[in-house]
């Protein structure tokens, strides 16, 4: 090898055969610089919000420390499983002469065991129908044997499912099994794997297919009640395991109100007394008087009610407005009034000008009969509404089912429907309330414990409410009183709500838009331009982050545009897991020199090992250009990531983990010599 003059990297190299006949070959060589080693990433999902996840009680596999960690700890592995109780997926404690039984064992047992189950009972009803058998000997013989025919298909086409004593003894007879509410979900499971198209006793048929029940609105909105999240407005979401439940305040629905004309030739409106129903049931007119005179309307047909019956009536409902306003006791199409009377233990509502409307024979499928129901809930007296809705029935058929099915109410009171409108001063109040409670959060303890929707509508909320227990606010999720003093009430600034003289950004919290309407929240056209700049975690609007290797020790985070002081920057997502999940995640990280958990409050970390954001890879630093603040948003905690001070574009992001000067030296082995200013 000649080096080339003028190339300092290339050098000449002539090659030559062992072969004769062969000349020889000349080539130039380059030699190629060291190239650093990519960091050492572990694999992770993205995700771009918080994930809860349930307990693992069961160490799914023994992590390999490498065999330093082996030899230097040897007890380690043996304390990791000890806090899982011993519990190894793959390693069964069998107890000698154990036996673990297969799906087609244990469904042949079940069902031969509910056979004997099903003779003892159907024994049992021929000893206590022997009687009624023997006095009808006289029958003839083949009329029996078809009554007994048609006996023995109802019991076979319906079949029950098995009794929990079958269960109890399988589980008494082989415990390794698991316990009986294990094997009854077990045996449910196998049942559904085998006949597909069987529906759960609990479920209702498809509202749509040719199944369709006529059931009642709870029955209907079950599902959606169950799998609907009304914090986060998903279904089946992976946030909230204990879903709120509906909630009883309703708010003011301009679809309540019925239309003074008529829709067309079958409307409801056009049978007599309808107009003056429509008149006392509108909302304007009912809202539109002081209380104390919102039963005194009353139609020309109800002239003859006595001036002490009306008296009676503002006194025995002078709060509340329920009960049914029409009643149908005769085959007539007339109107009439009916007296109230004065009741001592519960005041009964006065029952005003009731129409009867002649029943036309109108046959109505389970469907539509279950659908009028739920669209009643929502729009109450409504007819019109409802018939469109349907499209398969008039408004007058619509009328005429709800007197058949007494669903024909007022609407909701004036509390619930519209709640009393807070004044100037009384919104000065409830702010400084809620500057005292914070403050005696302040002063008291800096714990944060995880809210949960309080749920007890027929009381105030005192001492044994879960909301003032945990020093939390109540929020627009619970089911408490909207007058409620413990209720957040928002803020009413004019502008920016990023100082301390935003309520909101007291309470460390984000604005509300269902409760701040004047800072700008609540404008949802343009979230870019929004005044308000407290509300960007809800909104999702967070900077263009890089990831690239790190100037201090493996990957970083770098952001792509400048920020301000104060701005926000991301959010940290991941796992929502509990404390106790923590500590024995945390023992296994400790050992990698690699932690991504972050306390969200004294319930719950944020652990982003295995799912997180790009956010996580911003190292530590005790001299930090980002800092992390965990807010309450609508009901929950998340971790937010502000600027410290103002970053230029391409600058590595630097929180402070708060770690002690003993981890400090342990985790951070470098440390940025200077601030970037």
């Amino acid at each position: 090898m000649k080096p080339v003059s003028g190339h300092p990297f290339l050098k000449k190299c002539t090659i030559e055969s062992i072969f004769p006949g062969f000349a020889s070959q000349h080539m130039l060589m380059r030699s190629l610089n060291t190239v650093a080693l990519v960091p050492i990433m572990y694999s992770w999902s993205p995700l771009q919000q918080n994930f809860m996840v349930e307990d693992e009680t069961v160490l799914c596999n023994i992590p390999y420390m490498g065999d330093e960690v082996k030899e230097e700890d040897e007890t380690f592995i043996e304390e990791l499983i000890n806090n899982y109780d011993g519990k190894v997926h793959g390693e069964e404690e069998m107890i000698p002469g154990s036996v673990l039984i297969s799906d087609a064992v244990f469904l042949e047992l079940v069902d031969a065991l509910n056979q004997y189950s099903d003779e003892d009972e159907e024994g049992h009803n021929d000893t206590s129908d022997g009687k009624q058998d023997d006095s009808k000997e006289d029958l003839p013989v083949t009329r029996k044997r078809k009554r007994h025919a048609i006996e023995g298909n109802k019991k076979s086409s319906k079949k029950q499912f098995p009794n929990d004593m079958i269960f109890s003894a399988i589980a008494s007879m082989f415990p390794e099994n698991g316990v009986p509410d294990d094997m009854k979900e077990r045996y449910r499971e196998l049942t559904e794997m085998s006949d597909p198209n069987a529906l759960p006793p609990q479920c209702t048929p498809n509202i749509d297919g040719p199944n369709a029940k006529s059931v009642q609105r709870e029955q209907s909105l079950h599902s959606f009640h169950t799998l609907f999240c009304r914090r986060c407005f998903k279904y089946d979401c992976f946030l909230h395991p204990f879903h709120a439940t509906p909630n009883v305040y309703k708010r003011k629905n301009k679809e309540i109100k019925i239309e003074p004309e008529p829709c067309g030739t079958d409307c409801f409106l056009l049978l007599e007394g309808a107009k003056e129903y429509a008149m006392l049931h509108n909302p304007r007119s009912r809202c539109s008087g002081r209380r104390r005179r919102r039963h005194h309307m009353v139609s020309a047909s109800c002239s003859n009610t006595s001036a002490s019956s009306v008296a009676e009536a503002k006194e025995g409902d002078s709060d509340r407005d329920t009960g049914n306003d029409w009643a149908s006791s005769s085959s007539e199409a007339n109107s009439r009034c009916q007296t109230p009377t004065k009741q001592k233990t519960s005041p009964a509502p006065p029952q005003l000008c009731v129409v009867e409307a002649p029943l036309e024979p109108v046959e109505w499928t389970g469907a539509e009969e279950s659908l009028f129901r739920v669209f009643h809930g929502t729009y109450f007296n409504n007819f019109c509404s409802i018939a469109r809705l349907l499209g398969t029935k008039t408004c007058k058929q619509v009328f005429q089912f709800a007197v058949k099915e007494s669903l024909i109410l007022k609407l909701p009171t004036d509390e619930l429907m519209n709640p009393s409108q807070k004044k100037k001063r009384k919104h000065r109040l409830w702010a400084a309330h809620c500057r005292k409670i914070q403050l005696k959060k302040d002063n008291s303890s800096t714990q944060v414990y995880n809210y949960q929707p309080c749920d007890h509508p027929d009381r105030p909320c005192d001492s044994t409410c879960p909301c003032i227990m945990t020093q939390n606010f109540c929020e627009k999720f619970c089911q408490c009183n909207p007058d409620c003093q413990n209720r957040f009430p928002g803020c009413r600034c004019k502008t920016q709500c990023n100082t301390k003289q935003c309520p909101c950004y007291l309470a460390v919290r984000e604005c509300d838009p269902d409760l701040c309407l004047t800072c700008g929240a609540s404008e949802h056209w343009d979230c870019k331009v929004v005044s308000c700049k407290n509300c960007s975690i809800q909104r999702g609007l967070k900077k263009h982050l890089l990831l690239a290797p790190s100037d201090v020790a493996g990957w970083g985070t770098f952001i792509k545009e400048s920020v301000q002081k104060n701005e926000f920057i991301s959010e940290y997502c991941g796992e929502l897991i509990s404390q106790d999940e923590a500590d024995r995640r945390g023992k296994v990280y400790d050992k990698y020199m690699s932690s991504f958990l972050f306390n969200l409050n004294n319930d719950f970390v944020v652990d982003a090992t295995r799912k997180g954001n790009k956010i996580r890879f911003a190292n530590h630093s005790v001299n930090p250009n980002c800092y992390a603040k965990v807010v309450m948003v609508n009901g929950d905690h998340r971790i937010g990531i502000f600027a410290k001070r103002a970053i230029q574009a391409g600058e590595e992001l630097f929180f402070d983990y708060r770690y002690s000067q003993a981890d400090a030296l342990k985790y951070v082995g470098i440390e940025r010599e200077t601030d970037v200013l």
